[in-house]
């Protein structure tokens, strides 16, 4: 854990005041790198995991180094989703509070009142922009929205924005700005699809790698649960209703899964909230400030709202099957457990998923294989425990095994040779017996096949 404090910062001290009443206590280890680089002036490229405090880490020197006398746009920040956009904006919101001169902060997302936006532009621009891609540059295309003005620019969730298809529209926002532009790129994970475009207007940015002990937040408890003979609906109101969660979010992979999976739940007479990309956004927009008031406790998600549902009251996360995008896996899973609260991640898998899940082993996460038993949630067992138990099994018969046994032993190197003749001599028998037995099983079937033949005529 860091030792740092936020006062080492040399914030403004309004911002120190701020942190404190968010009930910041430390600064997160990607705070503590990468907000000296930025209140520097250098351009940051910030890659730390879903829930290190991303957000704060290029909020706090962005607050520090706006000119509140100076009445002009001097910050962007885009984000691929509206409701990413919502939560940077509240965070922002926040701040600002404790500020002595608060800055003009807009938050522009599609699915908004444009004219109410372009009139607020005439009126005034912002000294900082939050917004999605896509509106930030139509109200610049319209010449509403002037960013020239600006020497800070972040391009937060890039991962996700390349994997939405708006890198092009960060490339057009981009070219907008000053040539001394200082930019921050924040990302989970940097793909090699977005190294050019880092390059292209990044000459010499500070990397700034995050590493995590695991994948995980350790104050994440990740279960591994099989449907295999279950109604899985049965099974997830099952889950919801064991408990008493805070608040529960369910993904699921497609929009006609997530409004089956709220249908049902609904009828078993759960209040549940849905989120997917299908909704009206002003519908959508709705729904979220309900859930962020805590009006539900129950939410069925498709990952479009995996980044977007920041809520420190997240105790259980249920996945109703696993992600298409295994990335999309840690942003479900990192929606629990923030800010040192303890969290559950339950994951249901069928036996045709069993190589998704060996492949998020591979990424260094951690399941605890669970089952429900009697009304209650307890340990069961690997389910990869027949092939650890076959490959324990040795292929000798007895008598190799006793020739196994005696070579661990000091003996004379001459035995040593006899016995490993022995076990040659014993494998090549195997295999010649095993080639007769397929060659007599061939002839066989030759002969049935020649008396068909021969009645058939």
């Amino acid at each position: 854990m860091t030792s740092r404090t936020f006062n080492d910062f040399k914030l403004k001290p309004y911002l120190v005041k701020a942190v404190v009443a968010i009930n910041f206590r430390q600064p997160t280890p990607v705070q503590e790198r990468v907000i000296p680089d930025i209140l520097a002036g250098k351009s940051v490229v910030g890659q730390s995991a879903t829930g290190s405090g991303k957000t704060h880490a290029f909020l706090l020197p962005i607050f520090s180094q706006i000119d509140p006398s100076k009445q002009a746009v001097q910050a962007v920040i885009t984000t691929p989703s509206r409701e990413l956009a919502y939560q940077i904006y509240n965070a922002a919101k926040q701040l600002n509070q404790y500020a002595d001169q608060p800055l003009t902060i807009h938050n522009y997302v599609g699915g908004t009142d444009k004219q109410h936006q372009i009139d607020q532009l005439t009126r005034k621009q912002p000294q900082l922009v939050i917004g999605t891609p896509g509106r930030v540059l139509d109200l610049i295309n319209s010449q509403h929205l002037d960013i020239h003005t600006a020497t800070m620019f972040v391009v937060d969730e890039a991962d996700m924005t390349l994997d939405m298809g708006f890198l092009k529209q960060i490339d057009q926002i981009a070219s907008h700005f000053p040539e001394d532009l200082q930019m921050m790129v924040f990302s989970a994970t940097i793909p090699q699809k977005l190294r050019p475009f880092l390059k292209k207007y990044m000459a010499n940015p500070v990397v700034e790698e995050i590493p995590t002990a695991t994948v995980i937040n350790p104050d994440v408890e990740n279960w591994l649960m099989s449907t295999k003979g279950q109604d899985k609906n049965q099974l997830i109101y099952r889950l919801l209703t064991m408990g008493e969660p805070y608040l529960a979010l369910v993904f699921a992979n497609t929009k006609e899964r997530v409004e089956e999976l709220t249908r049902y739940l609904s009828e078993q007479g759960l209040k549940v909230a849905m989120i997917h990309g299908g909704l009206e956004p002003r519908k959508r927009k709705r729904v979220m400030r309900q859930i962020h008031n805590l009006d539900y406790q129950y939410v069925v998600a498709s990952d479009l709202a995996a980044r977007g549902i920041d809520i420190d009251g997240v105790s259980l996360v249920i996945n109703d099957d696993i992600p298409t995008d295994l990335e999309y896996f840690v942003h479900r899973v990192g929606r629990t457990g923030r800010n040192g609260m303890p969290g559950t991640a339950i994951t249901l898998y069928a036996p045709a998923e069993d190589d998704l899940i060996a492949k998020l082993e591979e990424r260094g996460i951690k399941f605890i294989p669970k089952q429900v038993k009697n009304g209650q949630i307890v340990t069961t067992h690997d389910r990869n425990r027949r092939k650890k138990y076959q490959r324990r099994q040795a292929k000798l018969d007895p008598t190799m095994k006793g020739y196994v046994k005696k070579t661990k032993k000091k003996v004379k190197p001459g035995y040593k040779k006899r016995i490993k003749r022995a076990i040659k001599e014993d494998e090549q028998q195997k295999r010649k017996l095993e080639l007769r037995h397929k060659m007599r099983k061939a002839k066989r079937q030759r002969q049935r096949q020649h008396r068909r033949e021969r009645n058939g005529r």
